[in-house]
């Protein structure tokens, strides 16, 4: 007669390690359907736990643990842009985006409801911690660009770099995920060199970030490669000089 196997014993975690498991297989949940679609028992089931288990790290219900989630989701976001400060800009962005983007990738429905809004959950609060994602990749992005005083029109044009890669991103998922990641990431790059362009012919401080920061930048690297492809562009209105 086969012996049968032993079950396998209780695992006692630490709170602490407890806690980052319901929050795991709350962030799994989250990435894959909108929160309001989310119970307590789909996250109890995905962490091997019971629900009175749930409430217990929780007591709040499924609005703490959605938002100790999306706390934990920023905190990973946020650290998308920390670069260090070494290389053309150009390639820092490139890394940054490339983690920031697989981050859209892997958490594409929950990427959507959190930046979308809209969600039964939420709240002023989680409002204010997707706020502080945006703002934290903006300081993140002045750190690249070596400013330690940033006027207003250069900060502006940085939060509205960062708004936009945030509204490509979300364009990207309701179009398939179309252009390929790469691609996307290349593009995102290029618009932020133009508009730093455009703001550096008002304002002489990011006309000095500008100038900096093409100093570094390698004859074939991307801003190269998109100088080239734009001045043939420009070249029909050279009579407006």
């Amino acid at each position: 007669m086969t012996p049968q196997a032993p079950t396998p014993a209780y695992r006692r975690l630490s709170v602490e390690q407890r806690r980052s498991q319901l929050l795991e297989a709350a962030l799994s949940l989250f990435a894959h359907r909108a929160p309001e679609e989310v119970s307590l028992d789909d996250v109890a089931e995905a962490a091997g736990v019971s629900r009175p288990l749930v409430y217990r790290y929780f007591p709040g219900g499924k609005q703490q643990l959605y938002e100790a989630a999306l706390r934990t989701a920023a905190e990973e976001l946020e650290h998308c842009f920390a670069e260090p400060p070494e290389g053309p800009l150009s390639q820092r962005l490139s890394r940054a985006l490339d983690r920031y983007l697989a981050f859209v990738d892997q958490h594409d429905a929950g990427f959507s409801a959190l930046l979308q809004g809209g969600s039964v959950v939420e709240t002023s609060r989680t409002t204010a911690i997707v706020d502080g994602v945006r703002r934290a990749a903006a300081e993140h992005i002045l750190d690249h660009l070596a400013v330690q005083d940033p006027g207003p029109r250069l900060r502006m044009t940085v939060r509205m770099w960062i708004t936009a890669v945030e509204g490509a991103s979300l364009i990207w998922l309701d179009a398939g995920k179309e252009p390929p990641l790469d691609e996307l990431r290349d593009w995102l790059v290029e618009q932020f060199v133009a508009v730093l362009v455009a703001s550096a012919g008002h304002d002489p401080q990011t006309t000095a970030v500008v100038r900096a920061a093409l100093a570094l930048e390698p004859r074939e690297g991307a801003v190269g490669v998109l100088a080239r492809r734009v001045l043939p562009v420009l070249g029909d209105a050279a009579r407006l000089l």
